[in-house]
């Protein structure tokens, strides 16, 4: 085998130095296009995530601080569900149309999100004078209400229409004593979805309330309320429009996973 000579080392060197030469050009145009690609996806990040989630949810009011009794016996105010995402609704035990269907929603809202430690639920009574806490834990359990993540609240009725009214700008109204009065309207009065999602009072349902869900924050401010209204609409007939859609309870759900993931703002 022959030795390889001093010009031939020094001709494969030339030769390799040349292929080097070649690529330089490729080489670091490409380096580049790597270091700005990464750059933009680091920088692209927050803006991808914003875009998956979608729009943030609008806040529309804080909810005053409030007082009531749950099921258990044990009072329950504000603080209590401060830093929980919430859905909150008002129903009365022997409500026979528009209730049995809010519960059941909420019944299945505990079980989509069972494993989510700070969501809560919060049904309030529009009817604290039969609701008491007893008749309300005999209802919870038809729909196996969690205690600890379900809560049934009872109350003075003052309180509990001054808290629908004025703090979630739901209607709720005792046919038999009349809209009760809590100072001068507002403009958020005027604009609310108060009235125009309440069922009709009748012979076994004495009461008037909205039937919408409505979603809260970590600290108690309204981000979407959900649903709409039973009542026999001339527009379908007289037949019975549904409260909720499918879309509907999607959006609640996809819109209260929102929250539980967002940040404090």
């Amino acid at each position: 085998m022959r030795e390889p000579k001093d010009g031939d080392r020094s001709m494969t060197w030339k030769k390799r130095s040349q292929a080097g030469l070649k690529w330089k050009p490729i080489l670091v145009p490409a380096s580049l296009l790597v270091v700005l690609g990464a750059a933009l996806i680091l920088w692209g990040l927050p803006f991808a995530r914003s875009w998956l989630r979608g729009p943030a949810l609008p806040v529309y009011w804080q909810i005053p601080g409030f007082s009531l009794v749950e099921r258990g016996g044990q009072r329950v105010t504000l603080a209590d569900l401060m830093g929980k995402v919430w859905v909150a609704t008002f129903i009365y035990t022997h409500c026979p149309d528009t209730c049995p269907i809010q519960t059941a929603e909420m019944a299945g809202l505990q079980k989509e999100f069972a494993q989510a430690k700070d969501f809560r639920l919060v049904s309030i009574t529009a009817d604290p004078e039969n609701d008491t806490p007893e008749v309300l834990a005999k209802y919870a359990s038809q729909f196996n209400a969690d205690p600890k993540r379900w809560l049934f609240l009872t109350g003075e009725k003052r309180a509990i229409y001054r808290l629908a009214l004025k703090g979630f700008h739901l209607s709720v109204v005792d046919p038999r004593e009349g809209v009760p009065r809590f100072g001068p309207k507002t403009l958020l009065d005027l604009f609310s979805p108060a009235s125009a999602h309440a069922h009709h009072p009748g012979p076994a349902q004495p009461y008037i309330h909205s039937s919408r869900l409505v979603l809260m924050d970590r600290r108690a401010r309204v981000r979407g309320t959900y649903g709409g209204n039973l009542a026999p609409s001339a527009a379908t007939g007289g037949k019975k429009v549904p409260m909720y859609d499918d879309e509907t309870i999607r959006r609640l759900r996809r819109d209260a996973w929102a929250l539980l993931r967002e940040k404090s703002r």
